[in-house]
């Protein structure tokens, strides 16, 4: 195979993406192409194969003559307006597959912006007595092509609907108040009850306690199940509850130190509505994380989770290639799905690929401009707790991830928030449930849990990656410092990029009383996120008779090679700290550390020797 490089070095050699390169290998456009134990490799010889990607300048759009199209449901979470008077997404059919199988109590676990509140509505819309004709917003959808046997269940079923979404509060106080709102809000929507001839008066007088906020935080426990009886004895019907993101006051509970509390409150919310309660049809619920560990759905028997990694529902929440390739042609813009491709698909729910919806929605809003549109819709507070708990085995597995490399790691999907300090390589199931990663491959292991190898979804969450990076490691890599150094990078001056260098370094090593390991770690880490896509970033490898500290190897050859070599004086306050820096760049010539970079064809080749002790810090260039 000496005639042959991997898909990886080939695209960094024609300024593609690896992920293009290896979807046209999968589709013989590129001659000779094989795949060996999982790798794709093509002929050195290979010419660069056209992509037809259109990569800067705002897309033009149709003409003023075209025919109006339907505006994109940004933010849109009525189901109700989004079927009606936008481009939707046809979802219907996550009703038919639930009325097939019809679990008691459903939990679809997804990332944030997923479209899980829509589809909540949308059971809601489908599912509820109305005074009004609500199949008019199901018919011509799949669900009504589906069978007659499903339209029976339309409009048949009292439904107790809440969303947690918001309920982002700074104190346990705060938070309960905020529930009792939602709660009351909900009662206040079944208000007819007070008049029922059915209902008792004492669960009247309770009905009016949480409808007016007076109730105490024990009733306000038992509110799903009081609800539930008085709208099973009104009707004559059991009803519904769909709860949508039932998660979020908890993962703020954690963030603000409530947790123990809202925990508590939830498990008895829960198994008051949904556990063994008689006036239950059924019940849906969605969040990010199953939270089992905590026994908040203690006993509940009757639960069955829908997670990423199953393959049931797995098309329904998230677009899939097919409807992305749809909404392109709607819009007039076919030729920009290998764009679309490189920076919002790569997720898998089960064995589906899936596209983020918010995104996908935000590019072709935005004049089919890419931008990390998901960042900016909650907090990325995962990664931030992460990078200041990690460890040495995190941040190099993080320049793995950074550099589109893969590794694996054993997933838990019962993790629980408290983990992340109790055990840090819980980490990564956070961020594969989250969002933050994918599952390439999941595996049983011997010992029952899923071993699954992980990597970046697509360009986008690694701009999020490198964003909270920079900003978890702004004390060690000053801001000002890391636009300085990718300005020098960007235009190729070399004295420019060696004075910021020594000026990151410097400026770094001051920040510490004594530099520490993870100062290096975090540096390495500060490196990658700042040098983009144009650098390999490696620490500690093999190259000509030694082993680097540090290696910048350049992804484009007009940017200079950079290597970093590093010196403890550790507590000998006699020793020189230039001439340790010096003897550093001479270990670099010794050992000719810039082999590899030179069988790669880099002729500008910078190097640094740092020397430090405490505060102190020297550096020789050359």
């Amino acid at each position: 195979m000496s005639d042959m490089i991997r898909a990886k070095e080939a695209a960094a050699r024609w300024g593609l993406t690896e992920r293009h390169i290896t979807g046209m290998c999968r589709e013989g456009k590129i001659p000779g192409a094989v795949k060996q134990g999982g790798i794709w490799s093509v002929p050195k010889d290979a010419a660069r194969p056209a992509d037809g990607r259109v990569r800067t300048g705002a897309y033009k759009g149709r003409s003023a003559s075209a025919k109006k199209k339907l505006p994109l449901p940004v933010g849109i979470s009525d189901y109700r307006i989004a079927s009606t008077q936008y481009y939707y997404v046809d979802k219907t059919l996550l009703i038919r597959d639930f009325l097939d199988e019809r679990p008691m109590v459903s939990l679809f676990t997804r990332p944030r912006r997923f479209g899980k509140t829509l589809n909540m509505d949308m059971l809601r819309t489908f599912f509820e007595i109305s005074d009004e004709d609500t199949s008019i917003y199901f018919r011509g959808k799949a669900i009504w092509k589906a069978g007659k046997e499903y339209h029976a269940y339309q409009g048949k079923y009292p439904v107790v609907y809440v969303t947690f979404k918001d309920i982002k509060c700074e104190t346990w106080q705060e938070t309960l108040e905020k529930l009792a709102e939602v709660l009351g809000n909900e009662y206040g929507r079944h208000e007819v009850l007070l008049a029922s001839g059915r209902c008792s008066a004492v669960d009247k007088a309770c009905f009016r306690r949480v409808m007016e906020r007076t109730a105490t935080a024990a009733e306000l426990t038992s509110a799903f199940l009081t609800l539930t009886k008085m709208l099973h004895e009104h009707y004559g019907i059991a009803p519904v509850i769909i709860i949508d993101e039932y998660d979020t006051p908890i993962q703020q509970g954690h963030t603000k130190g409530f947790y123990d509390q809202v925990i508590l409150f939830m498990r008895n919310l829960f198994s008051g509505g949904l556990k063994d309660n008689s006036h239950l049809s059924f019940g849906f619920m969605t969040g990010i994380l199953r939270v089992a560990k905590e026994s908040i759905f203690s006993g509940l028997n009757n639960l069955t989770i829908n997670s990423i990694l199953d393959e049931k529902y797995s098309a329904y929440f998230g677009f899939t290639p097919e409807e992305v390739r749809g909404m392109a042609e709607y819009y007039g813009a076919e030729d920009r799905c290998d764009e679309i491709c490189e920076w919002y698909d790569g997720y898998r729910f089960g064995r589906t690929e899936i596209f983020n919806p918010w995104s996908v929605i935000n590019y072709f809003r935005n004049d089919c401009r890419p931008g990390a549109y998901w960042q900016s819709t909650g907090s990325n507070e995962i990664i931030g707790e992460m990078l200041s708990e990690a460890g040495p085995e995190i941040y190099e597995r993080l320049k793995t991830i950074l550099q589109g490399e893969a590794f694996l790691t054993c997933i838990d999907t019962d993790v629980i928030y408290p983990e992340i300090r109790r055990n840090p390589s819980s980490v990564y199931s956070f961020l594969l449930v989250a969002g933050y990663l994918k599952a390439i491959s999941a595996e049983y292991s011997f010992t029952g849990g899923l071993m699954c190898e992980v990597a970046l979804p697509n360009r986008e969450i690694a701009f999020v990656y490198k964003k909270e990076i920079l900003d978890q490691l702004a004390d060690i890599v000053p801001p000002s410092v890391a636009v300085s150094i990718q300005e020098a990078l960007f235009s190729g001056n070399g004295d420019a990029l060696q004075r910021h260098m020594r000026t990151l370094l410097l400026e770094s090593a001051s920040t510490f009383d004594t530099a520490k390991e993870s100062f290096y770690q975090g540096l390495v880490l500060g490196l990658c996120a700042m040098m983009d896509s144009r650098y390999t970033v490696r620490s500690n490898r093999e190259s000509g008779e030694g082993r680097y500290d540090i290696q910048l190897m350049p992804r484009v050859k007009s940017f200079p090679g950079i290597l970093i070599e590093l010196k403890s004086a550790g507590k000998n306050e006699t020793a020189d700290l230039k001439e340790l820096a010096k003897s550093a760049l001479a270990q670099m010539a010794d050992k000719r550390y810039e082999t590899e970079m030179v069988s790669r064809g880099i002729t500008v080749i910078l190097r640094y020797g740092v020397a430090f002790r405490g505060k102190e810090v020297e550096i020789a260039a050359e």
